[in-house]
């Protein structure tokens, strides 16, 4: 089995965390989970993602100036998405723990 197949169900709550963490652009945070160990992600797996987040209104962005180039598009979180992804921390702990019992057994 890929990581990639096993990442798909947690990559909505490690997006969320970073941009928890800051404002960001897109392309800043493909290079912030690549630095992060997930050397497999791409952009054209994390764009649709930040779009189904601001649709979900889990996420809002704000189109603003760059120092070089053509202005970003920056991501923040919001309420609901600070509820959403302390409900995840929340899935995700429980998911962790059920699993390292099984492998522990």
């Amino acid at each position: 089995m890929k990581e990639t197949q096993l990442l798909k169900g947690v990559l909505e709550g490690c997006v969320l965390q970073v941009i928890a963490q800051k404002e960001i652009y897109g392309y800043e945070l493909v290079q912030e989970l690549k630095q992060r160990g997930f050397e497999t992600i791409v952009g054209g797996t994390i764009y649709p993602l930040l779009q189904k987040l601001e649709k979900q209104e889990l996420i809002t962005s704000e189109m603003k100036k760059s120092p070089e180039g053509p202005d970003r598009k920056y991501f923040s979180i919001t309420p609901k998405g600070i509820d959403y992804l302390a409900q995840f921390r929340e899935q995700w702990t429980n998911l962790m723990k059920k699993v390292e019992g099984l492998f522990k057994e």
